[in-house]
């Protein structure tokens, strides 16, 4: 029995419409009860159809702040950057608000990119000044994908940092990708009020059935600080569900059901 809601849909494109418009129910929802939602996003292809969903799906974007949950360190008008990406399809289109929109500065060494990026989230959810805040901040979504690798933001199998509960961001080599990343750590992923994660393709079946009926070892499956350590983590009393997963037929082909 898994802990993750399960949403299964017969192509990509149909899974990444029905998380946009599952993201954008729990958005207003959070806005029914506060002035501003935070919601922290994902790159990659699989959430294309998704952005493009958000872009013609007429929501009011003026009440919400929109994060990544990893970012390449290239430029942003680089064909790699996640947010040159999310730009084109999404925050141009729809018209996002520049100050709504809390990118990633890649224009600086990534140790400073990660340090500004916290800073910037700090600033954000507890306001001006506040260096080292209590609680870590606690988006009200965020939507994450799965590698093939089991990998999710950058938090690739191996890495030191996925034991990391307390730290809000991070500069990360990926050898594998040859490349500099700068990404949310799992405290404040876990920590989030609503998780989502796109999982789409024939490639993800494998890994997906080890996330979640596997060997509980995220040191090896990063997903599963998303599918099974928050459920680990609720307080007596207190339910808290994996991520809400949308899948493809050919990711879920593994899962029972």
């Amino acid at each position: 029995m898994t802990a993750n809601p399960i949403y299964r849909h017969t192509d990509a494109v149909q899974a990444a419409q029905a998380c946009g418009k599952f993201i954008l129910e729990r958005l207003d929802s959070a806005l029914a009860s506060a002035p501003r939602a935070t919601l922290a996003i994902s790159g990659g292809n699989s959430p294309r159809p998704m952005f493009e969903f958000f872009a013609a799906s007429g929501f009011d974007w003026q009440r919400v702040d929109v994060f990544w949950i990893d970012e390449r360190h290239v430029p942003r008008t680089d064909p790699q950057s996640n947010f040159k990406m999310t730009r084109d399809t999404w925050l141009a289109p729809a018209a996002v608000p520049p100050t709504s929109i809390h990118a990633v500065d890649t224009s600086v060494p990534p140790e400073e990119s990660a340090r500004r990026y916290a800073d910037e989230i700090r600033r954000c959810f507890f306001g001006p000044g506040v260096v080292a805040p209590v609680d870590l901040p606690k988006f009200d979504v965020v939507h994450l994908g799965m590698g093939p690798d089991c990998h999710t933001a950058s938090l690739f199998p191996g890495e030191p940092l996925i034991d990391d509960r307390s730290g809000l961001t991070a500069a990360v080599w990926v050898e594998k990708m040859n490349q500099w990343r700068v990404t949310l750590l799992p405290g404040v992923l876990i920590a989030a009020r609503s998780a989502v994660m796109l999982i789409t393709g024939s490639d993800k079946a494998e890994p997906l059935r080890a996330a979640l009926y596997g060997t509980h070892d995220p040191r090896q499956c990063p997903a599963q600080l998303m599918m099974r350590d928050r459920p680990s983590l609720a307080a007596p009393g207190v339910s808290i569900s994996g991520a809400a997963l949308f899948l493809d037929d050919a990711a879920s082909r593994l899962v029972p059901g």
